[in-house]
């Protein structure tokens, strides 16, 4: 995973800090636990990340 991205959060967050956080790029978005930030997480195409958040949406 490329940890030389900005690793974000939602301010939606709850106090005990578990959530996803997101690494977004250009080509890519990296996605990790926030409890375990060191611990393994995924890297996805941007344009596939794009239609998974789409798809939520509605």
């Amino acid at each position: 995973m490329n940890t030389s991205k900005t690793w974000r959060k939602s301010s939606h967050s709850n106090p005990e800090n578990a959530c996803v956080e997101l690494a977004v790029g250009i080509e890519s978005t990296g996605i990790r636990d926030s409890k375990n930030p060191e611990g393994g997480g995924l890297t996805v195409r941007a344009a596939s990340f794009a239609a998974f958040i789409k798809s939520i949406k509605g």
